[in-house]
């Protein structure tokens, strides 16, 4: 058997032992959640999202489901409503201010806050190997600043609790930072000294100037899903960052804890259905994580529940 097959092997043995893992219920001394907290998930009337809403809710949880499209939403939620599920919906456009704003605002009226954010919208526009950066703006606004704007504006209503609040970042191993070639900005990245929001941003704000002029294939970017990887690689680093902030600016009681996860090639509309993993499978480690018990994980980034490099 050579290295491919067996690496094929060890994903798949490892997929069947989180899919068993999924079967065993959580011991009462495990669940810190009952039908009281509450779940937002982002982008979720369909594939990834759409599972993390039905395992969340599969496990007790009220969940908020929510997407852009309203009519797509709706219907995605009645479904899991007809299952017997405390699942809602509520419209949000991760790209649009007010609609943030509006989604925040109902939110503390209907449910006072909330206790698990699940970011999972985004966008991807290359299928196969396809490297167009024609859309490189969109996925950068929708996969990394629109996750910084919606965590920003959800933060204040995540409620004090002693286990702890919970955000979920869906990243991607794509934006592992060893992907990009400049090796002063990989080990500015890769210390928490030196990380910030402002170092991030002006990454971004590169790539995308790097783009506009054409240069882009120069600069030591991912050659291979160059935006997408980017875009992930600001969402891994910000969630490092964030998770710095959270630890250092809260104290007990009101901590909230901060994670990235990967779900892997998963077989979506944004792989074009050409992925090798089924959503149910791509959304554990995001639920795993939402629901950990009373653990201080923290500032980590996840694939098929094992703690992986940024």
């Amino acid at each position: 058997m050579g290295s491919k097959e067996r690496t094929k092997d060890k994903k798949e043995k490892r997929r069947q032992e989180i899919s068993l893992l999924r079967t065993i219920p959580y011991s009462d001394h495990q669940r810190w959640w009952s039908v009281e907290t509450v779940a937002v998930v982002t982008g979720a009337n369909r594939g990834i999202g759409f599972e993390i809403v039905r395992q969340l809710a599969g496990h007790g949880v009220t969940v908020i489901l929510t997407s852009r499209e309203a009519s797509a939403g709706i219907e995605a939620s009645s479904v899991l409503q007809e299952l017997g599920l405390s699942v809602a919906f509520h419209q949000l456009d991760v790209l649009d201010d007010s609609s943030i704003k509006e989604f925040c605002e109902w939110v503390k009226e209907q449910y006072g806050g909330i206790d698990i954010l699940v970011n999972n919208a985004g966008v991807n526009f290359n299928l196969g190997s396809e490297n167009s950066v024609e859309f490189a703006r969109m996925v950068v606004d929708t996969n990394y600043y629109a996750i910084k704007k919606v965590t920003k504006a959800m933060i204040p209503l995540i409620r004090p609790s002693q286990a702890g609040g919970r955000i979920v970042n869906v990243s991607s191993r794509l934006g592992r930072v060893n992907r990009i070639e400049n090796e002063e900005l990989r080990a500015k990245l890769n210390d928490l000294e030196t990380l910030s929001e402002e170092l991030i941003d002006g990454m971004m704000s590169k790539f995308l100037e790097q783009v506009e002029d054409g240069s882009w294939e120069s600069g030591g970017w991912p050659l291979t899903n160059t935006d997408y990887s980017v875009s992930k690689l600001g969402v891994n680093c910000y969630t490092r960052l964030l998770a710095k902030e959270m630890a250092d600016n809260r104290g007990e009681g009101e901590k909230i804890f901060v994670n990235c996860y990967c779900p892997g090639w998963v077989k979506t509309a944004m792989t074009g259905w050409a992925g090798t993993i089924s959503a149910e499978d791509g959304a554990d480690t995001g639920v795993w994580l939402a629901l950990l018990p009373d653990q201080a994980i923290t500032g980590k980034f996840f694939a098929e529940r094992r703690e992986i490099g940024f």
